[in-house]
C-alpha cells in the first residue's frame, strides 16, 4: 500500500509540472484565473504533504 501511495505522489508532482509548463505565457489575472489557480495550488500542496505524512502510518 504504501508503494501505491509514492507512485500517487509521484505521478502527482509531474502531472503538477506538466501543468506548469503547459501554463507558460498563459494570461493568468484574465477572468479571476488567477485565484483559481493559486486556491489549486495550494490545496495539492496540501494533498501532498498529507499523502507524504500517511505514508509512514501505511503498513502493508
Amino acid at each position: 500500500m504504501a508503494h501505491q501511495v509514492d507512485r500517487v505522489v509521484d505521478d502527482l508532482g509531474s502531472t503538477l509540472t506538466q501543468l506548469k509548463d503547459s501554463m507558460r505565457g498563459m494570461p493568468l489575472h484574465k477572468n479571476g484565473f488567477k485565484a483559481a489557480h493559486d486556491r489549486m495550488a495550494r490545496a495539492m500542496g496540501t494533498l501532498t504533504t498529507e499523502l507524504t505524512d500517511a505514508r509512514t502510518a501505511i503498513k502493508a
